[in-house]
């Protein structure tokens, strides 16, 4: 009794005052990294509590690379008013989770470094907020960097903003100065302060407060959760109305079919938890438990007089790529799921919540063509289904081509390139190579900033290229521009694959006989087997090779080691770099444990087979 009691009581009190903000910024700008200050002032944590940096990228994916993937919600209390704060994705290949999180929030934080500037997917996470009418406030972050010019990125962001079309209101934005990192905010950048209480002061001043709409119930699910015990858990915001544990509601889906369901528990986001609460008004976020059959998009809302709000639209794919079983002779020594079955069902599980994912069924049933936003969107698909102990093989990515009037059209990025002086004309060199249009070229500090327009074909191997050539110092993004006609062909790879004629045990003695024929991908002793890509040619034919053979031993001498080998060591490939590396006649082999390229067909004569039908 006294638990629903105080429960009501929560409830109540969190309607009253609620402010829904979204972090938004390019890439590494310190999005979660402000979040964590905001977290910790908010004090959260008990003293002698531990914790970490970055305490909302969870996944171990996510600090890997230190990126967001997914969108994350957290709530905290400051001056009784209740923050809902949504961490966002930076990268566009994400936009997916942007675009559907974004619904939730009434305001956005922009975050912007104060040496870089507006980005491209700045742009990208900018233009959705304006869009969708949300107010800004400007946060631009890491003044205490060397170089840094915030009162030139202010000016920048202003007229960002002014290009894409905001609204007055919108245009009056306040901006904040200081450092994530540093732990404070200020109204003036060279007056530093203790903490961020300029930030939380002012989201109280400028966001407005979540309405109070009455009416019947409105709630749309804009992301979901998983419990072992209580199953799919939907996420979303209560336009309207309230919604009430143990209520029967109605649930639109995107066919105009309302089911009928009943709510088990609902609970609403505090701190880094949540809590569970007997109702819920408009204006709080909140997660259901017990409707079955939901998908992101849907509305949950009165069942007699249901009042469905529009659907979330999300950006097209512009990239497919092939998904297969592992028919490797390798096969199932290091997966557990290894099945077209299991593969399938995975992939079609992916597309309940990652709503920028599609997936096409083949003529075989053991293929799948999977459609995504980029590279790095599929590769994190890969990655994570490798890692939960899939086994399988994809294809070399494909972009996707659209016939519009009668004319082929092919997605052109916006790629921006800030590399030293000194390595500007290689960068140039590479991309112009790729059909790349160098739009501006202007100092950035003591770096060129480069912007190009450039096919997305011409991106895929441009990255290992360009850093190779800048010795790692380039800073390469990019971000979907517009369809536009096709380019004409891009230069692939030129350099031939090195194939392993057989399988066993690759030899010092013949890796370092073979060395001048190339570089290879594999160490002595490695396990190859027949059909696999082991190294790349010098020349630009493939060169089928036997890496097993070991030294003839005689009775004129002594069987010598293998120590006197000089073997250079192997080129390593991470996945992203392996899908980009490929040719269209090639796998990627991906297990829990190794990522392999291979040949789509192993045996030699059939790949010359194959070449032959292909010339016809």
């Amino acid at each position: 009794m006294f638990y629903s009691y105080l429960c009501g009581r929560i409830s109540k009190d969190m309607s009253d005052n609620i402010r829904n903000i979204a972090i938004i910024a390019h890439v590494d700008h310190g999005k979660t990294t402000l979040v964590d200050k905001i977290i910790h002032q908010s004090k959260l944590f008990r003293e002698n509590q531990e914790f970490g940096d970055l305490i909302l990228d969870n996944n171990d994916l996510e600090r890997e690379r230190g990126i967001t993937i997914l969108s994350k919600n957290v709530s905290i209390r400051y001056k009784d008013v209740k923050i809902n704060i949504i961490d966002t994705p930076g990268h566009s290949d994400f936009g997916g989770e942007v675009e559907r999180v974004l619904k939730m929030a009434d305001g956005v934080l922009l975050l912007v470094d104060a040496f870089e500037g507006p980005m491209p997917q700045t742009r990208f996470v900018l233009s959705k907020a304006i869009a969708l009418g949300l107010k800004p406030i400007v946060v631009i972050n890491k003044v205490d960097k060397e170089n840094c010019r915030p009162d030139e990125v202010h000016e920048q962001v202003f007229e960002l903003m002014y290009n894409l079309d905001a609204t007055e209101d919108q245009l009056d934005f306040r901006t904040v100065y200081g450092s994530s990192k540093h732990g404070w905010m200020s109204h003036d950048w060279k007056d530093k302060t203790e903490d961020i209480t300029a930030l939380l002061d002012t989201i109280l001043e400028v966001i407005p407060p979540a309405p109070l709409r009455e009416g019947l119930p409105q709630m749309q699910i804009t992301s979901l959760d998983f419990n072992a015990y209580t199953g799919r858990i939907a996420i979303g915001r209560v336009f309207q109305g309230k919604l009430v544990e143990g209520a029967t509601v109605g649930l639109c889906k995107k066919n105009g079919v309302v089911k009928k369901v009943r709510i088990k528990e609902i609970s609403v986001f505090e701190g880094l938890g949540r809590l569970r609460v007997p109702e819920v008004s408009a204006g709080d976020i909140c997660a259901l438990v017990g409707i079955e059959d939901f998908e992101i998009g849907d509305t949950i809302t009165d069942f007699e007089n249901p009042q469905p709000l529009p659907r979330i639209s999300i950006d097209e794919p512009t990239m497919s790529m092939l998904f297969t079983i592992n028919n490797s002779p390798f096969y199932g020594k290091e997966g557990k799921f290894v099945t077209s079955r299991h593969v399938r069902d995975r992939l079609f599980k992916e597309t309940e919540k990652n709503l920028a994912l599609k997936i096409e069924e083949t003529t075989s049933e053991d293929k799948f063509l999977v459609y995504g936003r980029g590279v790095l969107h599929l590769s994190i698909l890969i990655e994570t289904m490798r890692r939960e102990g899939y086994e399988f093989q994809v294809g070399q990515p494909q972009v996707l081509f659209k016939e519009i009037d009668g004319v082929r059209n092919e997605p052109i990025e916006l790629l921006v390139v800030d590399v030293p002086q000194e390595s500007a004309g290689k960068v140039i060199e590479f991309a112009t190579q790729k059909k790349a249009e160098l739009k501006i070229m202007e100092p950035k500090g003591d770096l060129q900033h480069l912007e190009f327009e450039i096919p997305a074909r011409g991106i895929i191997g441009l990255r290992n290229s360009v850093l190779t050539a800048t010795q790692g110092e380039a800073i390469m993004t990019h971000r979907f521009l517009s369809y536009q006609p096709y380019k004409g062909p891009i230069p692939g790879r030129i350099n031939g694959s090195i194939i392993s004629v057989d399988t066993g045990s690759a030899t010092a003695y013949k890796l370092d006989k073979l060395q001048d024929r190339g570089v290879f991908f594999i160490d002595p002793g490695e396990e190859v087997y027949g059909g696999m890509v082991i190294g790349e040619h010098s020349r630009n034919n493939d060169l089928v090779v036997n890496v097993q053979e070991g030294k003839k031993l005689t009775n004129v001498r002594a069987s010598g080691t293998d120590d006197s080998a000089k073997i250079y060591p192997k080129r390593r490939f991470s996945l992203e770099e392996a899908l980009e590396y490929i040719k269209k006649d090639e796998y990627v082999e991906v297990t829990p444990l190794s990522i392999r390229m291979r040949k789509i067909y192993l045996d030699e004569n059939e790949r010359k087979r194959m070449d032959a039908k292909m010339s016809e």
